[in-house]
Parts: C-alpha cells; structure tokens; sequence
C-alpha cells in the first residue's frame, strides 16, 4: 500500500511538471522562448507591414520623461501593443544630433528605444527590443521604410519595421515607425540560435582618427579598437576580439578577401547604400552608422539610420550642397571622395577586384530593373502612402504639416525614380560613374531640377 501511494505520488508530480512545460513552451514567446523551427511570433505581429499599428505607452509621470529625456535614462512603463498589455517596460529617448535638435528647438517627439528585458525576463513574443523613430528630418516618413525595403529586396540581413500610430496615457503622439532593434532576437533571426558576434562601431569624437570605425587595421592591440569593441552587443572574449582583428588585417591587404569579408553581402549592401546617397554613413565623412556582425571570422556590415539618406545630409550645414541634379547623378563607383574611400578599405577593397567590382555593376543592375523598371517601386510607394496618409494628416506632432507630408512623399518618390535613370545610364556608359569623369563631362545627366531636396526635410522645419 505505502509503494501504491508513493508511486501516485511521483505520478501526480510527474503530470503536474509535465502541465507547466506545456504551459510554459504553448506560452514561451511571451517569455523569449522561440521556437527553432518556425520564425519569431513577433515578425507576424508588430512588424506586418500591412496596416498601421497601435502601441499605448502608459507611464506615471510623462512630462518627467520628457524633461529628462536629455539624460537617456530609463523608465517603467505599461506597454499595450495592438490590444495587447506587457508590463514593466523599459523606455528612454534616442538619438545623438536628433534629440539634441529636438530639444533645442523646443519639441518633445523624440525618438524612443523600447526594452521588454530590461527589468525582466520577459518578451513581445521573442523580441527583446525595438525603437519608434519620430521621422526626425522626415516629411515623407519614409527614407528609412523605403531604404530597408530594397535592402530586403537585395537579400541583406534587415531589421524587420512597420508603421505606429503611438499613444501616451490615452493621448495621441503621433505616426512612428516602429523597427527591430539588432540585438539578441534579431541576430537569432537572422543568423539562428548559434549566431556569431555583433558590433556598432561608433566614434567618441569626430575629430578623431577612427581608423576602427572605419574598418581600418592598424595593428593587433585591442585598445585600437575600441570603437568597434566597447560598443559590442553581446558579452565578448579576447578570441572574439582577435578574430575581428585577423579578418581587419586580410582586409587591409586586398588580397583572399573571401576568408574574412561576407563578399556577396557586403556588395549587395554597398548597392543599395550608394543608391540612397546617405552621406552620414560608412561611405561618408562620418564613417559610421551601420552594424558589423562577425561569425567564424567573417564580417558582414548591416544596415541601420537613414533618416539623413537621400542626400539630405548637407541640408543642416552652414553651406548645405542643395544640388538634385548632382546627387541624382551621383556616380556608383566612387562615392565619395578620394581621400575617404581609401580610408573605407571594405568598400575600396573590394572595388579594385575586378571580380568583385563586375559583381557590383550586376546588383546594381538587379536592383534598378527588379525594384524599379519593373513597376514595383511606385506601386510600393502608392500603397504606403494610402496606408499612413489618414495617420499623417491628425499627426499633431509632427514635424512638419501634412502638405508637406504629400510633398515629402512625392519628393522621395521622384528622387528613387530620376537616380533609377541616372544608375542604369552609368551601368550603360551613357553617363560618367566616377567624380574625376563626372567633373569633365555632365552631358548625359539626368535633369532633377524638378526635385527640390529641403522638401524631404530639413533642419528649418524645425524652427516653425
């Protein structure tokens, strides 16, 4: 009797174990459990592209937030996304020159991350992070929406993003786009549960050097790379480090590329970032504003910010290069000047490879008749207009009014169009690819004077 009895019992126990597994692995998402043979639940969710979603932000006291939004710290919030409640959610302001900016000129839309593992365990359905961008220097809402479509187009890993219409404590914010952050989740993915190592090389001051932000190799002490290794997602060890250097070092000579760079990738990236013409990135001054993931060695750049894209970057400056016609035709081989791209070995590399660089010409040519010529773009742009337009036009927050919204769009919509003509004119030959031949010979530009690039938006919106 007393062996029945305890065998029950293990019995019981046993079912009871077996219940909460079952309960737990039905429910796991909720918890960051996603399952290895199916994509994350949140993919399907937040990030359907096909209709605007909602998110409410209910926090205790907002107008702290916001006056310390400066200081990028973290606060506790409630989170409903499209009906949805997630509690104790972790939220700050984003941005460098952004925030700045829309402090300055007296707004409160910034840019926010948004962390479900923050003060917990927990998930939206196996996402652990993701930003709302407020469309800062925007007007269409669409330069980073359309520059990760085509990256998708062209096979590059891409954060997942849709549209948002956001609410604070039962009060209308505003249209935001809502986007994947690259972290845990997205390199699971991207690259699955045995992912490699990924960075987001940054600068502490623009007057520096940077040769790591660059992806330059100097030497084999870590210390050099600071840039690259202190803004590491991920907990890193000294092998880690040592094989980014390894693969830096295969990179600076030129030679065997294939065993340290994710060529194919790093082209396809390439065409679409010099299609877009974003100046505030690797092929920029700047030389920043992408992720590099590594795995056995390897390196991939990932893209990331484009609200700067389109040539827009120079808009802000004292002496703004407010030129369509030159940025419409803005040359596919070297785009930029000489002393960058010999400082930006993972584009210039691989360009004096001939193999590589006809490699290059062939993407370019995919991309322009595949999301271009064949009607694709316009009918992507036309659909996205129709869905956020009713969002636009009661966004009181917004940067700019909802005029400018239409103008933006069609701004955007008519730069894509006229570059697509001026690439598939310099793939044919008919118009100069390079700086130095474009400075003699300007004969076969396309004409875009039409487009007038402060309607995308610029920093004097701001002052209205």
């Amino acid at each position: 009797m007393l062996k029945s009895k305890f065998i029950d019992r293990i019995c019981i126990i046993i079912m009871a174990v077996a219940l909460v597994v079952t309960v737990v692995f039905m429910n796991g998402e909720f918890v960051g459990i996603t399952p290895a043979s199916s994509a994350p639940g949140y993919e399907t969710r937040l990030f359907d592209q096909t209709r605007v979603h909602t998110i409410d932000i209910l926090i205790d006291d907002w107008d702290a937030f916001l006056d310390t939004a400066s200081e990028e710290k973290y606060s506790a919030c409630t989170l409903v996304v499209d009906g949805e409640k997630f509690s104790n959610v972790a939220i700050r302001a984003k941005g460098n020159n952004s925030r700045r900016l829309t402090e300055k000129y007296g707004h409160d839309r910034y840019s926010l991350k948004v962390e479900f593992d923050h003060y917990t365990y927990g998930s939206y359905y196996g996402l652990d992070k993701f930003s709302l961008d407020s469309s800062f220097q925007d007007n269409s809402y669409m330069k980073t929406w359309i520059t990760f479509d085509m990256m998708e187009h062209m096979g590059v890993p891409t954060p997942l993003c849709s549209y948002a219409w956001v609410r604070v404590n039962e009060k209308d914010w505003g249209l935001f786009l809502a986007i994947e952050e690259p972290e845990e989740a997205f390199v699971k993915r991207s690259f699955g549960i045995d992912h490699g190592q990924l960075y987001k090389p940054d600068y502490k001051s623009l007057n520096d050097e940077n040769a790591d932000v660059h992806l330059r190799y100097t030497d084999e002490d870590f210390d050099s790379y600071d840039n690259i290794f202190r803004n590491a997602k991920f907990d890193i060890t000294d092998s880690d480090k040592q094989r980014v250097i390894n693969a830096l070092k295969i990179l600076s000579t030129g030679d065997n590329l294939e065993t340290a760079i994710n060529v194919d990738e790093v082209l396809r990236y390439f065409t679409v970032q010099v299609f877009v013409v974003n100046m505030d990135s690797y092929l920029g001054r700047t030389g920043h504003n992408y992720f590099l993931y590594e795995e056995n060695g390897v390196l991939s750049i990932l893209p990331w910010d484009y609200n700067l894209a389109f040539a827009t970057y120079s808009l802000g400056m004292p002496d703004p290069i407010n030129d369509s016609t030159l940025y419409v035709n803005y040359p596919i081989n070297t785009p930029a000047s000489g002393e960058i791209m010999k400082n930006r070995p993972l584009f210039h590399n691989l360009m004096k490879n001939n193999k590589y660089y006809a490699q290059y010409h062939k993407y370019f040519d995919e991309l322009i008749e595949g999301y271009f010529e064949s009607g694709y773009f316009e009918e992507f742009i036309d659909d996205t207009l129709e869905m956020i337009s009713p969002y636009a036009k009661k966004d009181s927050t917004a940067f700019c009014s909802y005029e400018d919204f239409l103008l933006g769009a069609e701004t955007i919509k008519q730069f894509c169009l006229l570059r697509a003509e001026s690439v598939r004119g310099q793939l044919n030959g008919n118009i100069p690819s390079t700086i130095a031949a474009q400075a003699k010979d300007q004969s076969g530009f396309v004409d875009a004077s039409s487009v007038w690039l402060p309607d995308m938006g610029e920093i004097a919106d701001l002052k209205d």
